[in-house]
């Protein structure tokens, strides 16, 4: 429906104005004028031109999603019809495109849709693990349920990504200040030593000579160094993209020394939450380990979780292709092992989740405490040793005279 912008006085002579959806013009000055708005004006809001490119229109963020979830959860609880709800809700969506995503599904399910396959045609919003707790919700009458555990489960997953985040981006910003002032020196400062030490008429030292060459490299090839160095990201995301370059890089990844600890207990906790989540929700327990291993972000780990739904499948336990792979911890097996021997699988994995949260929010502390000082020494000893190079023609010219 097209939308109309309006305006006016209310009751106190206060001006107002809005927008609103209508099939016409009409329509909205009688919506209007239901509001005890005087004298209003009303005209069709303008259509924007990038309306239509996706490449401009804004994108459905996790955040979006986990407040649309937790009050569609809040509604439903109070009675809310579910269409009710969702119309409700999408239209007071800053984000366009979350907006016509809810609006359309609204639609869908007014039409006859069920909840969770009109939601499956906008995969972008709503994923895999999304729809099918959404349908174990719909098929079980506890769609209110399903959706504040939703709300939950993301946003202790927001939470654990940003800790992650947050741990890379201190090393990251020294990084990428160290390589700046390295370039910096190298193809400006440099070049200023040199010509003064071509007066001296003697050999430099060998440090010296070793920085000095570094510059000239740098100042003759730099546009070639740039692209090099975007052709290897290039690269590395090639490689990435292909099935045994894929393999090998997330192998790789679990095995490094330092993040590679970190890397194995995010794993862990996510893969306990996402399958406990999923369990107690309803979901099958063979759906739902086809849903986790899609979403494990580490071809190693998806591997190892076909492994179990095909060992389920075959009635054999769940533990031990879960040993077999060497990604999770000795301890983690057995509690499984445990968890599904008693009947009490879900319940298992919600405290293994919970004990790898907090395993990850140390990891994360150490790492940053280690990485700060690193770091420090990093960059301290790249620009000591520059300034101690440049300062060793003088030194040595003071020692003679």
């Amino acid at each position: 429906m097209p939308v109309y912008i309006w305006k006016g006085k209310n009751s106190y002579g206060e001006n107002r104005k809005g927008e609103l959806e209508a099939p016409d013009q009409a329509a909205a000055l009688s919506y209007v004028k239901r509001m005890r708005i005087s004298n209003p004006v009303i005209k069709e809001k303008p259509k924007d031109l990038l309306a239509n490119i996706p490449l401009f229109q804004p994108k459905v963020t996790g955040k979006d999603v986990v407040v649309f979830t937790r009050q569609l959860s809040t509604m439903i609880d109070a009675g809310l019809p579910l269409v009710q709800c969702i119309e409700i809700l999408g239209k007071q969506q800053d984000n366009q495109t979350f907006k016509k995503i809810l609006l359309t599904i609204q639609s869908d399910v007014e039409s006859g849709t069920t909840f969770a396959d009109s939601m499956r045609k906008h995969p972008k919003a709503f994923d895999n693990l999304y729809s099918n707790m959404i349908e174990a919700g719909e098929t079980g009458g506890i769609l209110d349920t399903i959706l504040s555990r939703l709300a939950t489960f993301m946003e202790k997953s927001m939470a654990l990504k940003k800790k992650i985040k947050g741990a890379m981006t201190y090393p990251a910003i020294c990084l990428a200040i160290s390589v700046l002032i390295l370039v910096v020196i190298l193809v400006f400062v440099i070049p200023v030593f040199q010509e003064m030490f071509t007066t001296f008429g003697s050999a430099l030292p060998l440090p010296t000579q070793i920085v000095v060459n570094m510059s000239t490299m740098v100042k003759s090839n730099f546009i070639f160094l740039l692209i090099g160095f975007f052709a290897v990201i290039f690269g590395i995301k090639k490689i990435y993209n292909s099935e045994k370059g894929r393999n090998a890089i997330d192998a790789m990844s679990l095995k490094a020394p330092i993040a590679g600890i970190l890397i194995r207990k995010v794993a862990v906790a996510k893969f306990t939450r996402t399958l406990g989540t999923m369990l107690q929700s309803g979901v099958p327990i063979l759906e739902a380990l086809q849903v986790v291993a899609k979403t494990a972000g580490n071809k190693v780990i998806e591997r190892a979780v076909f492994r179990v739904s095909d060992s389920i499948a075959e009635g054999r336990p769940i533990a031990e292709p879960l040993e077999e792979c060497g990604v999770f911890p000795n301890m983690v097996v057995q509690m499984i092992n445990v968890g599904e021997s008693v009947g009490a699988l879900d319940t298992m994995l919600e405290k293994i989740a919970d004990f790898y949260d907090e395993e990850v929010d140390q990891a994360v502390e150490n790492l940053t405490a280690m990485l700060e000082p690193l770091m420090m020494v990093v960059l301290g000893g790249m620009i000591g040793g520059l300034v101690v190079a440049m300062y060793l023609p003088i030194f040595k010219m003071a020692s003679v005279v």
